[in-house]
């Protein structure tokens, strides 16, 4: 079960009162969110409205050393009320997560990159990123991507399919 409920404070893809809620612990840097990223987004076109997406970040930075600073990027940009801007760049962009890339992502979605070099370098984003990944050890989290459905952990493969079963099962 997640411990730690979904609050407005949360970066929430739709309707905070959507019957479903798929939430998923992810890395920037990881492989498998990298795959299951394009996934998510078929399952939010398929249940529209019905669905609130959820994303919370769990850096792997003893594995991705890039991680970190990628979360502080999308946390500047949520800032901004640019998070999914800057969550779809930096996934669309795995391969280049270092302090340059991000600096230019910045630019791309008119932040300034000054403000963005001196939140990373100051770690201004590391209490919020912190508290992500916290609760998620707390959920049973310890891996990259982990998604729970109405708060229950998924278990299951990312894959479209399963995914998209294990939902309509819990939707009934």
């Amino acid at each position: 079960m997640l411990k730690i409920p979904v609050t407005k404070e949360d970066h929430i893809q739709g309707d905070m009162d959507a019957p479903i809620s798929l939430l998923e612990y992810g890395d920037y840097e990881c492989s498998y969110c990298g795959l299951a990223y394009p996934i998510v987004k078929r399952i939010q076109k398929h249940f529209g409205k019905r669905l609130r997406f959820v994303f919370r970040n769990f850096p792997l930075v003893e594995s991705h050393p890039h991680a970190g600073i990628a979360a502080m990027a999308a946390e500047f940009a949520s800032l901004h009320h640019q998070f999914w801007e800057m969550h779809d760049l930096l996934y669309e962009n795995q391969h280049a997560l270092d302090i340059s890339d991000l600096l230019k992502y910045a630019k791309s979605l008119n932040l300034s990159v000054v403000d963005l070099k001196t939140a990373i370098e100051n770690e201004t984003f590391s209490k919020n990123i912190k508290n992500d990944f916290l609760g998620g050890v707390q959920s049973g989290v310890n891996g990259t991507p982990t998604f729970f459905i109405n708060g229950n952990h998924y278990k299951g493969s990312f894959e479209y399919e399963d995914l998209l079963m294990a939902i309509e099962q819990v939707k009934k």
